[in-house]
């Protein structure tokens, strides 16, 4: 691989990213399928209640969403280690986690982004009224890009490991509580008349602690890996 500048080589990795997603669509369309399949389930079981489905719609759709976010989270570094060329990686003169910041970001655009877009009409099934679906989108906006950054350091730190999928969801599902905490609240604080300031400065801060800190851990658990 040529040397080139970190922002070249960021955007090479993230449009290399996009475009093997888009070879395998059919994982993003997957990702998609179950977050609208379980998010629709929760209505059919409990009842058309209109009180009780609000009350409900903020967990179960941010449920739903973390866990569509990990469905492929363990081909984030899998794939370019068997093929090698996530060796590769580890050896141009580009800053690793300017690397892994891109590839995290990919995996935020094709699994991350789609969920966004469709949580609305998700939320239409749960009487959910246009305030609390606004804030329902803001959080979704902002705490889908840390299970991305998050789930970069889970998915490093399982690479080669056998039965890597469970591994995965038992390193990084406690770590995606907070985040399951603070967004489904700011929606539910806002169905109340409350102000959901607060859940969004707070998931604006785990957003930039994760932007700072997950791509240099991600880059040392690759590191480690290899040596």
């Amino acid at each position: 691989m040529r040397q080139e500048p970190s922002a070249s080589a960021f955007v090479a990795v993230l449009g290399r990213d996009l475009r093997l997603a888009w070879r395998r669509r059919s994982d993003m369309v997957a990702a998609v399928l179950f977050f609208v399949i379980v998010a629709s389930l929760f209505p059919l079981g409990s009842g058309a209640e209109p009180e009780l489905l609000r009350h409900m719609a903020a967990g179960v759709i941010w449920v739903a969403a973390l866990l569509a976010s990990m469905l492929s989270l363990t081909r984030l570094f899998s794939d370019d280690h068997r093929d090698g060329s996530l060796e590769q990686l580890l050896l141009v003169p580009t800053p690793l986690p300017a690397l892994v910041l891109a590839k995290a970001l990919a995996h935020w655009l094709i699994s991350g982004v789609p969920l966004v877009v469709i949580a609305p009409l998700l939320a239409v099934q749960y009487h959910v009224d246009a305030p609390a679906m606004l804030t329902l989108v803001g959080t979704l906006l902002l705490g889908t890009p840390i299970l991305s950054l998050i789930g970069s350091v889970g998915s490093a730190l399982v690479i080669g490991v056998r039965g890597a999928a469970v591994l995965l969801a038992l390193l990084i599902l406690p770590l995606y509580v907070p985040v399951l905490i603070f967004g489904s609240g700011a929606v539910r604080a806002t169905m109340d008349g409350l102000s959901a300031e607060g859940h969004f400065s707070l998931l604006g801060a785990m957003l930039i602690l994760a932007l700072l800190l997950a791509p240099w851990a991600a880059a040392a658990a690759l590191r480690i890996a290899y040596d």
